[in-house]
């Protein structure tokens, strides 16, 4: 490889202008293509087959009616008063314009629903007062019915004793004629009383079914008797849209028109769209990013001292930057791309495409000052360094890759984005630069550094190892900190950003704070329940199986309200909507999604009913579980590939075992780090955390595979002139200090750059992106500075010459990798 890559960097020194222009050709075609086939960014994260999606699909089915994207907009007085009339009539007016936008399937007042609300609970009123006035009717009736039995028994009598009086008196045959006539009535008049009770009876009957449906349905009305729609003081208000698509299909372009019509308002009224509209896709480039990008220009200056050597490796990295992130999203229209998917690539393609270039660059420095040739020196520079690049940036590649076999598609698209932009970066450090590096000749030198060419001067190297009690005290106090700062994350809770992690000047934010100060935090994160009847159910069987669930649904203490949505046509399913009494990201709305679901199956007399759950908040649950659940098999996975790695690199057991011990100590460190920050909210005022929630659901499986792959990085760049020191016959302490000082400076320049350029993303205007830029920065703070320079050289010192023990069964069988191209180096000896 070393071979390869030095006649690959005197070919780009050679024809420097046919690399630079091919270059050019690969950043304007990944453009093209960017432009002809870019398709839509959705700014939600989902994961498929979680128990929320099967709910979903199962209201799609039976509600078609309720199906399709939602999303909230909430109103505000800007007087502080009620609404007032014209007010409210402005709203509604609003809300119909959004109903009458293509793609809006309706648009709901709250004032209409608040009012059908009210009306309802009237109804049951007026109700109860018919019914009773019915009861008093019948009551009358009876009473008249009651009264007139006695008269017709007496008037029986009287008439069964004229028949016999006749009978007696031989005058019966006589008067039978009159008698019977008069039997006649009466036997008229008692049909008459019993059709009349009998009609009585079924008006009573009747009355009472009536009755108890009205009280059924009383029962079912009084189970959301906390929800509103209008704030108590009339001075808020929340609309819904509904979509005719689904909730990740919404056209952007809607939404954007829905932020924007929202912006102009209403006269005497804010609009704010909740997050479920307002979330778009951020920009992911913005001051704290070019002010990081800043920082590593002005560390480049320092280190090399000439304007030329500080902005090669920054226009290198933005060749690649350029060229992979275009490429990438050309494929936007035909993979599912997601706001923060290139993320990641970006972060890393700058960051390496700064470092992978520096590295180089600074090779061919030293070579020029000992007398190289340029184009020598270029390929020399290549075949070494560039060797080293390809295989540090390889590890940074493959665990990242290795981010698909979480199962999870947009982790691993993620994952893929960002190998490829590592990839690329590699490709320009060993092809670009070197032909950069060509077209500026010496002027990559100062004036002083090129008159000094040739004066070769010995270079002082460490004679003395360090000292072992500095050693212990070094690894022992090492350790105990990064112990301390891990130690928040044993309470670290997953979760995915809401509206109170957006800008408090956004319309997300103001709507959910709105929201969650006159309606209730659960306002923000409603749940919808979906029941499976045992078999279809309709009228009061239906009403009493809703009751039943509905009671046992408000029975849980984290239950603020529960609203009834309807029964599927058929009668089998039934929906209701649960308002949490906590916000999205809280633990009580976490428990009681599972506490929902454990109610399944619930008994009823009509036999088991299946319960399921979905909503926004029970999808972000669902989503972090499933990632909290990954993260341990990644994390398996990476250890064991660094394992692997090193001992193939530095041929030693021990080695491999203290650079991952190292690893692992520092991303648990950076965990802590991220819970004191973004949840517990500690120097929240320094990272503009206003309101702490749980840690970004996703970013710990992306911590594992960064910092692997840099921690990495450092540790060959380090170790390897360890190993170096050890094989030229240093004994093991002093080589210790010997590769410590030869890689120390370029090590350090190069995590300061790639600090820069995470912490620039801790300042973004996106919240999902904020936590990435300040655990990648902190990760790589830890890591380079506390275990690679400070606790790895202490336990190399320590462990001596058994650091490199390697079994010689093993060492037959593993091949030598010459990471660093030194055999290279010695076929090519400086002039």
């Amino acid at each position: 490889m070393a071979g390869l890559l030095y006649r690959l960097g005197r070919f780009s020194a050679r024809r420097h202008w046919t690399v630079i222009v091919a270059w050019v050709v690969i950043i304007a075609l990944a453009g093209v293509g960017f432009s002809l086939f870019k398709g839509t960014i959705s700014s939600a994260i989902s994961i498929p087959g979680t128990a929320t999606e099967q709910v979903q699909n199962e209201l799609s089915d039976k509600f078609p009616k309720a199906s399709g994207g939602s999303g909230s907009i909430v109103f505000e007085t800007t007087s502080g008063k009620a609404f007032t009339s014209a007010e409210k009539s402005d709203i509604k007016s609003w809300l119909g314009e959004v109903a009458d936008m293509k793609g809006v399937k309706s648009a709901t007042s709250p004032f209409t629903t608040q009012a059908q609300l009210e009306d309802g609970k009237q109804k049951i009123v007026d109700g109860r007062t018919a019914i009773d006035d019915g009861r008093t009717q019948l009551a009358d009736a009876q009473d008249q019915i009651d009264a007139a039995e006695p008269q017709l028994e007496a008037a029986q009598k009287q008439l069964d004793g004229a028949v016999a009086a006749a009978k007696a008196s031989g005058s019966y045959s006589v008067a039978k004629a009159q008698l019977d006539g008069q039997q006649a009535i009466l036997d008229g008049q008692q049909k008459t009383i019993d059709a009349n009770q009998a009609k009585l009876d079924a008006s009573k009957k009747k009355l009472e079914a009536q009755s108890t449906t009205l009280e059924l349905n009383s029962q079912l009305l009084d189970l959301s008797s906390n929800i509103r729609f209008v704030s108590k003081d009339g001075t808020s208000a929340v609309g819904s849209i509904q979509f005719t698509t689904g909730t990740y299909e919404v056209d952007p372009d809607l939404k954007t028109a829905i932020v924007d019509k929202s912006a102009k308002g209403v006269d005497g009224v804010r609009i704010y769209p909740t997050s479920d509209i307002a979330q778009g896709v951020p920009s992911i480039v913005g001051p704290g990013e070019v002010v990081g990008v800043i920082v590593a220009a002005i560390v480049l200056l320092i280190m090399l001292s000439t304007i030329i050597g500080a902005v090669l490796p920054l226009l290198s990295a933005i060749v690649g930057l350029a060229a992979s992130v275009l490429g990438a999203m050309a494929f936007s229209g035909l993979v599912e791309f997601n706001s923060v998917t290139t993320v990641l690539g970006i972060m890393l393609g700058l960051a390496v495409g700064i470092d992978y270039s520096l590295f180089i660059l600074n090779r061919h420095r030293k070579q020029l000052k000992q007398g190289m040739d340029v184009h020598e020196s270029i390929g020399l520079a290549n075949g070494t360094s560039g060797n080293a690049v390809v295989f540090a940036g390889s590890t940074v590649i493959v665990a990242l890759l290795a981010l698909n076999v979480t199962g999870i598609p947009f982790l691993g698209l993620m994952g893929t984005v960002g190998a490829v932009a590592v990839a690329v970066a590699i490709l320009v450090a060993i092809s670009f630069t070197p032909a950069m590096l060509s077209l500026v000749g010496m002027r990559i030198l100062r004036k002083k550094e090129r008159a000094a060419i040739g004066n070769t001067a010995s270079t002082r190297v460490p004679n003395a190892p360090m000292k072992s009690w500095r050693a212990v005290a070094t690894l022992v106090l090492g350790v105990v900190i990064l112990g301390v700062i891990a130690l928040p994350a044993m309470q670290m809770r997953l979760g995915l950003p809401d509206g109170s992690s957006e800008a408090t000047d956004s319309s997300q934010y103001k709507a959910y704070k709105t929201l969650e100060r006159e309606f209730g935090a659960g306002q923000n994160s409603p749940l919808v329940v979906v029941a499976d009847l045992p078999a279809k159910a309709t009228d009061d069987d239906l009403l009493k199986q809703e009751i039943t669930i509905g009671k046992a649904l408000t029975s849980n203490s984290d239950v603020a309200a529960v609203a009834p949505i309807g029964a599927s046509s058929d009668g089998t399913v039934v929906a209701f909507q649960v308002v949490p009494e906590g916000g999205p990201s809280s633990e009580s709305t976490e428990t009681l999604v599972h506490s929902l679901r454990d109610l399944s199956p619930l008994t009823s007399d009509a036999g088991d009913i299946t319960l399921g759950v979905a909503g926004n908040a029970s999808a972000n649950i669902d989503v972090s579980e499933k990632l909290a659940n990954a993260l341990p098999i990644y994390l398996v996975l990476v250890v064991g590939l660094s394992l692997l790695i090193l001992i193939l690199v530095f041929r030693s057991i021990l080695v491999p075992l203290t650079a991952t011990a190292g690893f692992v100590l520092s991303l648990l460190a950076t965990f802590g780090a991220l819970t004191a920050v973004y949840q517990f909210g500690w120097a929240s005022a320094l990272f503009g955390v206003h309101d702490p929630a749980p840690i970004l659901s996703f970013l710990p499986v992306i911590e594992v595979g960064v910092l692997f792959g840099l921690a990495m990085d450092y540790q060959l760049f380090l170790v390897s002139g360890m190993r170096e020191a050890y094989a030229h016959g240093a004994p093991a302490k002093i080589a210790v200090q010997r590769g410590l000082s030869a890689g120390r400076a370029v090590v350090t320049a190069a995590a300061i750059i790639m600090i820069s350029v995470f912490s620039g993303f801790i300042f973004s205007e996106s919240s999902t992106i904020r936590p990435i830029g300040f655990g990648l920065a902190f990760g790589v703070l830890l890591d380079a500075f506390v275990v690679r320079m400070l606790l790895i050289p202490a336990a190399m010192h320590l462990l001596g010459k058994t650091a490199w023990w390697f079994p010689k069964w093993l060492d037959r069988i593993v091949p030598d990798v010459d990471v660093e191209g030194a055999k290279l180096e010695r076929s090519h000896p400086a002039q």
